[in-house]
């Protein structure tokens, strides 16, 4: 595999790894009742009607049908990807919610 081609397979895997990540946000969202649309709005105003979130969204399941994703990891994948300003607003989702239901932690 020559450099082109390396850097080529280098790009598409960062693009399909930011794909789940931006799935993983969107369908945590789905199970906590959220609109994934308007916290990714709530963090980057300047990025209304994201193609990539509106994709990801299409291939999400109800609640009842979906497994669960533990904050962490959420948090995990948005912090990885760089994602600080999304993560902030996930963080004040979960103490709103913690708070809502007596939880003392963010862990489900």
């Amino acid at each position: 595999m020559n450099s082109k081609e390396m850097e080529q397979q280098i790009i598409e895997n960062y693009q399909r790894d930011e794909r789940m990540m931006i799935l993983i946000f969107a369908q945590w969202c789905i199970n906590h009742g959220l609109d994934p649309a308007e916290l990714y709005v709530r963090a980057y105003p300047q990025q209304s009607g994201n193609t990539e979130l509106q994709q990801a969204l299409e291939l999400t399941v109800p609640k009842e049908e979906a497994g669960d994703i533990p904050d962490d990891t959420l948090l995990g994948v948005l912090s990885m990807f760089g994602n600080e300003d999304l993560a902030f607003i996930v963080t004040e989702e979960i103490s709103r919610r913690n708070q809502s239901t007596g939880s003392p932690d963010s862990a489900e």
